[in-house]
C-alpha cells in the first residue's frame, strides 16, 4: 500500500511538528476523561450546539447559503427561511439525522465498514437524491482543482474495504488523532460517491474519533480554502496542514466542552481582549498567528480566535526557557 508508505515515513516529522498540539489534546483527554460522566443536562446541551455548528459548518463549507441562526432555526423549530433554496434546508435535516446516526454507532462500538459508510452518506443525500443515495459510484468523476483523478468506480470497493480495514485493525498502533489525518485524507481521495463526499468524509472522520473516545473535529466555513488547500497539498503527500488542521479542529471541541464543565479551567477570551485587558508582551497580530499555528492554547468561533492570559504566559515562558538552553549548548 504506496499510499500507507508515504504517510509512514512522514510519521515521526509529524509528531515533532506538532508535538505541543499533540501533547494538548492527550492532556485535555485526560481532563475530559477525568471528570466523566458528565451531567446529562450539560452534556445534552453541548452536543446541541456542536451538533448544530456541525450542520452548519459541514454544509456551508459545500456551499449552503444558510447562516448558523437559520440553521438553529430550521433544525430546533423545523421553521423554513424566505430566501433560501428547499434543497438547502434539506440538506441541513438530512446532516442532522446523518449526525444522529452517527452518534448511535458510535455509542454501540460498531465497526466501520461499507455498510455504516453507505448508511452515512444515503441519509446525507435520502430527500435530495434518492437515486445515488448510499451507492458507490458507478463511473468516473473528476474533482475541481485537484491534480489527480480519482480511482475508476469498479476499485472503490475494494479501495473502501483496505482502508476500513486497516483503520480498525490499526496495525502500526498509531494514535486515534494521527491515524485520522490518514482515515480523512484517504476516503476523499478514493471520492467513492458521485456527490456528498465531502459531508461523507466529514461524518465518517467523526464517527471514528468519537468511537476513541474524542469530541468531532467541526471544521469551520471560515477555513475552507485551508482545509481544501491542505487536501491538495495532502494529496501531493505532504499532509502536516492537514493534521494541523484537523488537530485544531479536535482541541477547539474539547475547550468548548471543558470550559463549560469546569471552573478551573480557564477564562477565555477573544485575543483583542487579552491584549486590552491583560498584561502580555505580544500584540494582537503575533497571538492570533500563535493560535493558527497551533502553538498556544486556543480555539476559534465563529471566525474569532479565542485564548486565555495563561496561554500566552506558558508560550512566554517556554520560549525563555528555550533560549536559555540555547545558550548554555552555546
Amino acid at each position: 500500500m504506496i499510499w500507507l508508505e508515504i504517510f509512514l515515513s512522514q510519521l515521526e516529522e509529524l509528531k515533532t511538528t506538532h508535538a505541543e498540539i499533540i501533547n494538548r489534546i492527550e492532556t485535555k483527554k485526560t481532563q475530559l476523561d477525568a471528570v466523566r460522566p458528565i451531567p446529562s443536562y450539560l452534556l445534552n446541551k453541548l452536543k446541541e450546539q456542536i451538533h448544530i455548528e456541525w450542520s452548519y459548518n459541514s454544509n456551508a463549507i459545500e456551499g449552503n447559503t444558510l447562516t448558523l441562526s437559520e440553521t438553529r432555526i430550521v433544525l430546533e423549530q423545523g421553521m423554513t427561511i424566505k430566501g433560501k433554496s428547499f434543497k438547502e434546508h434539506l440538506e441541513i435535516s438530512n446532516h442532522h439525522d446523518a449526525i444522529e446516526f452517527v452518534s448511535q454507532v458510535a455509542t454501540k462500538n460498531e465497526s466501520l465498514n461499507n455498510y455504516v459508510v453507505r448508511s452515512i452518506h444515503e441519509l446525507v443525500l435520502l430527500k435530495i437524491d434518492k437515486e445515488f443515495a448510499g451507492n458507490y459510484r458507478t463511473g468516473s468523476v473528476r474533482i475541481t482543482g485537484a491534480k489527480f483523478q480519482p480511482p475508476e468506480a469498479s476499485e472503490i470497493q475494494l479501495l473502501m474495504t483496505e482502508l476500513l480495514d486497516f483503520v480498525e485493525n490499526n496495525p502500526n498502533q498509531l494514535s486515534p488523532i494521527v491515524l485520522s489525518v490518514l482515515l480523512h485524507h484517504r476516503f476523499v481521495w478514493i471520492h467513492p460517491f458521485f456527490d456528498g463526499n465531502g459531508r461523507t468524509g466529514r461524518l465518517l472522520l467523526n464517527l471514528f474519533l468519537l468511537k476513541n473516545g474524542f469530541p468531532p473535529a467541526v471544521i469551520l466555513k471560515d477555513d475552507r480554502q485551508k482545509y481544501y488547500t491542505a487536501l491538495r497539498k495532502a494529496d501531493a503527500g505532504d499532509y502536516s496542514k492537514l493534521a494541523l488542521l484537523l488537530f485544531q479542529s479536535i482541541e477547539r471541541t474539547f475547550d468548548l466542552y471543558l470550559s463549560a464543565i469546569s471552573s478551573n479551567f480557564g477564562y477565555y477570551k477573544p485575543i483583542d481582549d487579552i491584549v486590552k485587558e491583560e498584561s502580555v508582551p505580544y500584540g494582537q497580530e503575533y497571538i492570533s498567528l500563535l493560535a493558527r499555528k497551533g502553538k498556544i492554547n486556543a480555539y476559534k468561533d465563529n471566525g474569532v480566535w479565542f485564548t486565555t492570559k495563561e496561554a500566552v504566559n506558558e508560550y512566554v515562558v517556554g520560549r525563555k526557557r528555550k533560549r536559555t538552553d540555547l545558550k548554555y549548548e552555546s
